[in-house]
């Protein structure tokens, strides 16, 4: 089905696995996966036949007319029937089988291959996000400081130069706030491209975490058996070895089973006379042939076979690795969370002392400096450690949830 130019914007308040679910459904593997299912299970059902390729009717017809013009006439009328190889049904049925699921282990791994994708988008999305909002908070706290200068400075409690740098602190954080904006913007736009649909922002600055896979994240996590990126290669190595044991039996061609019936005449004074055959071909071995089909499907399932071992080696890593990064990212969230609240009371407590004269601007300004400086620090640390979660689920084989 051919999509639309304009695909229908994403809900008010979208988040991840409503994003994945929409970008899912633009996909070729989408569009394409019923039609893949009903050839698989076409390919299942022929198993299930008669005969392993459909019945041909025979029919032919004598005469002597170009010859002798006796009068001899001929008309046979037959079915041939192909007939199974021993062992070769229930082989056939094991292969149907696994290119059934293998039809889905294929849609999986596409679907996780696909959840990557808009995991990073997402989250890049929300670091620039978190980037903007800190911009535009700096630069409410930078208008407010300047003002507060300004006053001072007319009253003549401040100089000239101190008014300046108040002015030039607005200055830096607009020109921030601009590139961050440019930022926040582009990561959108990666964003729609992969869902198709204008996204709004949540409605809220932080972006719900996807919930931990593990009670734990100091225990180790293993590769599950139901991983999609491992259960493709399994299951393709399941389709090669089933294909391997099917070309096995695949010797020779299938023998044939016919059944004809006969009306003929020796010249035109002879009364029709009626006959039935009954006759089986045989036929024989292809020798060196059947042989390196044979070779190559088993060949073809041992490189399958040890393709998976090697993907469940990279998996264990990747899950380790994602793991680590997940403990750390933790761990620096909730350091960053005690740095800013202690950030926030010194300011507090240096912008009442300011405000009595008993604290100087370069004080002031630079603990409005740190303060900013760790609220960014946390915004980022809250935005890395559910990225680091997400990217733990992804290593696991786990949809966004």
């Amino acid at each position: 089905m051919a999509q639309t130019a304009l695909a229908p914007a994403v809900s008010a308040a979208p988040d991840l696995p409503a994003l994945f679910a929409q970008a899912w459904q633009r996909q070729p593997e989408a569009q394409a996966l019923q039609l893949r299912q009903q050839a698989a299970q076409a390919e299942r059902d022929s198993a299930d036949a008669w005969t392993p390729e459909p019945a041909a009717l025979e029919l032919q017809a004598k005469t002597d007319r170009i010859g002798s013009r006796q009068g001899a006439r001929e008309a046979t009328v037959g079915v041939a029937l192909p007939l199974w190889l021993p062992g070769e049904r229930a082989r056939k049925a094991a292969l149907g089988d696994a290119a059934l699921a293998a039809a889905q282990s294929r849609t999986q791994a596409a679907q996780l291959e696909l959840a990557a994708r808009v995991r990073d988008a997402w989250w890049g999305w929300q670091r620039a996000r978190s980037d903007l909002a800190q911009a535009q908070s700096q630069l409410a706290s930078a208008q407010a400081l300047a003002a507060d200068v300004a006053r001072r400075y007319q009253a003549g409690d401040m100089a000239r130069a101190e008014h300046f740098q108040a002015e030039a602190g607005v200055a830096q954080a607009q020109a921030l706030l601009a590139e961050t904006q440019g930022a926040s913007d582009a990561a959108q736009l990666v964003l729609q491209a992969l869902v198709g649909a204008p996204v709004p922002p949540p409605p809220d600055a932080a972006a719900r975490p996807e919930p931990s896979p593990a009670p734990s994240l100091a225990q180790p996590l293993p590769v599950p058996e139901a991983h999609p990126a491992l259960a493709d290669w399994l299951q393709q190595a399941r389709v090669a070895r089933r294909q391997a044991e099917l070309v096995a039996v695949q010797g020779r061609a299938n023998p044939e089973l016919s059944l004809s019936a006969a009306r003929e005449r020796g010249t035109a004074d002879e009364r029709y006379q009626q006959s039935i055959t009954l006759g089986v071909r045989l036929p024989l071995g292809a020798g060196v042939r059947a042989q390196a089909r044979e070779a190559a499907a088993l060949a073809q399932a041992l490189e399958l076979e040890t393709r998976a071992e090697r993907e469940r080696e990279r998996l264990a890593a990747d899950i380790q690795a994602a793991q680590a990064r997940a403990r750390a990212a933790t761990a620096q969230h909730e350091a960053m969370a005690r740095h800013a609240e202690l950030a926030r009371a010194t300011r507090g407590f240096v912008a009442k002392a300011f405000a009595l004269g008993e604290a100087d601007w370069p004080t002031r300004l630079r603990v409005e400096q740190d303060a900013a400086q760790a609220e960014r620090q946390l915004a980022r640390a809250r935005i890395e450690a559910a990225a680091a979660l997400s990217a733990l689920r992804q290593a696991l084989g786990l949809l966004p949830q």
